[in-house]
């Protein structure tokens, strides 16, 4: 057996762990969209699990398990919240917020590159992360409500999307750390 064959297969076994926890990642993101309170802008445990799967299983996997979430979502299976699905609910008033999971990915995946990836750089990694997805989903927010129930202002988007969430949001970032640090080495 020469050093090819060697390298393949540990090369193929690598990205087959790779999907596996990729789409567990997506399969846990969709779980916990599935628990949820029902508002103009639904309170769910997405944003737990989208923390959770970056924290977990880093930068790249965590973020693509988020694009295979969105993309399941997309094509029609009840994913989101409230069993929803399908790209309405992509395009609607609140897609902006699942889009912008994948801003949080990949704040996290350049913070954790240009810095080591310490407990202190994970944290600002997804506050900043998750900044970017409420003014991402914000903006959304505002262009289809707009379109679709007439004009609103930043400060009325921001009180029924952004406010309400920013304490709840940030506890489950730290339940979702925690949670990480204790199961991350029993994955590696």
């Amino acid at each position: 057996m020469d050093n090819t064959s060697t390298l393949t297969t540990k090369e193929s076994a690598f990205k087959t762990l790779d999907i596996a926890y990729i789409a567990l990642g997506a399969a846990l993101i969709a779980v916990c969209s599935w628990i949820s309170i029902p508002t103009t802008v639904p309170f769910t445990l997405q944003t737990f699990a989208v923390f959770a799967m970056l924290s977990l299983l880093g930068g790249k996997r965590g973020t693509l398990s988020v694009l295979v979430y969105i993309l399941i979502g997309a094509v029609g299976a009840p994913v989101f919240a409230g069993f929803s699905g399908g790209i309405g609910v992509v395009l609607g008033s609140t897609g902006g917020y699942i889009i912008g999971f994948l801003l949080t990915g990949l704040v996290y995946i350049v913070a954790t590159k240009l810095f080591k990836k310490t407990l202190v750089v994970e944290i600002v990694a997804l506050v900043i992360g998750l900044a970017a997805c409420y003014a991402l989903g914000t903006v959304w927010f505002m262009v289809v409500y707009s379109r679709d129930a007439g004009a609103i202002g930043a400060m009325t988007a921001l009180s029924w999307c952004v406010f309400p969430f920013i304490i709840p949001d940030l506890v489950k970032l730290a339940l979702a750390l925690v949670l990480a640090r204790r199961v991350r080495p029993v994955i590696k």
